[in-house]
């Protein structure tokens, strides 16, 4: 965990920890110590508790403490934070269903202490069953700790940006950012309920305690605004400002916006080495945007830098090791692997080409022996149009493919049984075994597609399909040993020189995170096993973010010819251009379009810095192990 000191920005104490399972267990450990004391002096301990996947792993912990340490759930209560208005509560996306199945079913804490929003109940009777839930709170002596996650809005609980300081349970509309962010678990936005109910807050700020706790890079902005901005009712979360006794969790990724954390030297005494100074440089000729080699010591002192000029008095040949150092880092193709073995790790059947096709493309000419492994099916993010569109191709072709007699009446008894199961199909719904496979081949026929853009064809392509995935949700498995095994298998028949991960600092129950996960495990066995062939290990990106300047290792020019064919082989995944299943909250952008504006960013963002001009660029980090 960092240090705590030096935060003149921060509103409210803030913890950070290297990575989102520490921050689960401090918070776990945290509740279970509430928990023994209290029983200790004969109280029970009155929780708020939220649901999502960023308590998930918190939920884990308080498992394993009740059943391998005997942590007592019995004199608990426990009040849910929100939920859908309407839903049922065996629903699938119904938070009632989510405590079930992820912590309630598996403690002791007594069924009639368990208290959870009713997404049910009937239209004319919200406001009672509010008005009683605030009274069951209060008669319950009111909450002793409630555990919050921030909503990319700001939001806490259902709280959403506009809501009140003294706002109790209620029935709120939900906002646009919350009812996009949901919508992958409702298998669209159109099928998010527009309602929800939430505990107010103002029942929140009477609790005694406050842990909100966030991870993953995508949460970062919105902490630094709740954590540094004034408090605001556009941002609920930054309400816990005035609590007395609040507190921030947060991992790495999503302290990052953070002053103390990005520019550390704002704020406090920093201990000026060479990754420092060039983390502040970088940072001075982008505020100034003058030229790295531009800068002069007075643009120093006039941006509080004093002591990085104290400690490297030659401040010209700072710069220029600074602008050496990024200038080392370009590679071209002659610089790229040539000639050796690569495996690319692609969570999905499109990661490859939108996160780095440029590289792809420069590996296959190369003449790199290259295996792309497409690690899920992705076959979740499929529209049922696309199967039913499928369908009719085929029994279009069938006669020119010869093909008659009993195999037509074959096709057409299960085109028939797939077409009555969609039609009838209700929102979430698992599919068919028939139409997973049918969506998990149109995502590997695309894949194919994609890279025979750059010469490569099926036989380059490995569909590992990790269990992991194969649930039919959006909801997953946890990584498991057959996962890693299958990952440490490919890994010892390929004998790679080189492997290509994503290495997005996301959601960690998120696709791409659970993957990186069973990497790091198959390539920790793998390494012990071959210490002297140890593949050298690229991260790159998913499609929303790309490494910074100064965390980069490695910059890869595209030219504009190059962008093209990677466009073109984006433009082969039918079935997620113009409009994806799961787009992100955010971003309207089609896939290749967010790709094109990134690489030409980070083109754009070394040009200002002085190094050559570039039509776009894609950014990697490099390792020897995971």
């Amino acid at each position: 965990m960092t240090s705590l000191g030096g935060r003149r920005r921060e509103r409210v104490p803030v913890h950070i920890f290297e990575d989102p399972g520490e921050v689960a267990c401090k918070v776990a450990h945290h509740i279970a110590g509430l928990i023994k004391r209290h029983a200790a002096e004969g109280r029970r301990t009155v929780l708020g508790l939220p649901t999502g996947s960023t308590p998930l792993d918190v939920y884990k912990e308080l498992i394993r403490l009740h059943q391998e340490e005997g942590l007592d759930f019995s004199s608990v209560v426990t009040f849910n934070l929100n939920e859908y208005y309407p839903i049922e509560p065996d629903s699938l996306q119904s938070y009632s269903r989510f405590m079930h199945e992820n912590l309630f079913d598996h403690i002791n804490v007594p069924p009639e202490q368990v208290h959870l929003p009713q997404g049910d109940v009937p239209e004319h009777e919200v406001d009672a069953w509010c008005a009683w839930y605030e009274q069951a709170i209060d008669e319950a002596g009111g909450l002793d700790l409630v555990l919050l996650r921030i909503g990319r809005s700001g939001h806490i609980g259902f709280n959403e940006p506009g809501s009140g300081r003294r706002t109790r349970t209620r029935a709120v509309i939900l906002d646009e950012i919350t009812r996009k962010d949901a919508a992958s678990n409702f298998f669209g936005e159109e099928n998010v309920p527009r309602q929800g109910l939430t505990v107010g807050v103002g029942t929140i700020l009477e609790a005694q305690e406050i842990l909100l706790m966030a991870t993953g890079e995508g949460k970062s902005r919105i902490i630094r605004r709740a954590v540094e901005e004034p408090m605001f009712e556009e941002v609920t979360a930054s309400y816990l400002q005035e609590h007395r006794k609040s507190a921030i969790y947060l991992d790495r990724a999503a302290a990052g916006a953070l002053t103390r954390e990005k520019t550390p030297w704002l704020i406090r005494d920093v201990d000026w080495d060479l990754h420092m100074a060039k983390r502040a440089v970088i940072w001075l000729s982008g505020k100034l945007d003058k030229a790295i080699l531009r800068l002069e010591a007075s643009d120093f002192h006039n941006s509080q830098l004093h002591s990085l000029v104290y400690a490297f008095p030659e401040i010209d040949e700072l710069c220029l090791r600074v602008f050496d150092d990024l200038r080392q880092r370009i590679y071209y193709r002659d610089r790229l692997p040539a000639n050796g073995r690569v495996i690319l790790f692609s969570p999905h059947p499109d990661d490859d080409v939108i996160s780095m096709g440029g590289m792809l493309d420069k590996l296959v000419r190369n003449r790199n022996d290259i295996i792309v492994a497409y690690m899920t099916n992705g076959s979740v993010a499929v529209f049922d149009t696309d199967v039913s569109r499928y369908l009719g191709f085929v029994e279009m072709c069938l006669e020119d493919l010869g093909f008659g007699g009993a195999a037509v009446a074959a096709f057409n008894r299960r085109r028939d049984e797939i077409r009555t199961f969609l039609a009838g199909k209700q929102p979430g719904q698992t599919d068919l075994p028939a139409v997973q496979h049918i969506k998990a081949n149109i995502r590997y026929s695309e894949a194919v597609a994609g890279i025979e853009v750059f010469g490569l064809d099926r036989e380059n392509a490995r569909f590992i399909d990790l269990p992991f995935y194969q649930t039919g949700r959006v909801k997953k498995k946890p990584i498991g040993e057959e996962d890693v095994c299958i990952v440490q298998d490919l890994l010892r028949e390929r004998c790679p020189d080189h492997i290509f991960v994503a290495g997005d600092l996301s959601d960690p129950h998120g696709t791409h995170r659970m993957c990186y996960v069973a990497i790091q495990r198959a390539l920790a066995r793998y390494n012990a096993e071959e210490p002297e062939v140890r593949p050298r290990v690229w991260l790159y990106r998913g499609a929303w973010q790309e490494w910074e300047i100064h965390q980069a290792d490695v910059f890869t020019p595209i030219s504009k010819a190059e962008m093209a064919r990677k466009i073109e082989a984006i433009f082969k995944h039918e079935s997620q251009k113009d409009r994806a299943m799961f787009p992100g909250a955010y971003d309207d952008r089609e896939f290749w379009q967010r790709a094109r504006d990134r690489n030409t960013a980070t083109a754009e963002a070394l040009n200002k810095l002085g190094l050559p001009e570039f039509y776009a660029a894609e950014a990697f980090v490099t390792r020897d192990e995971l």
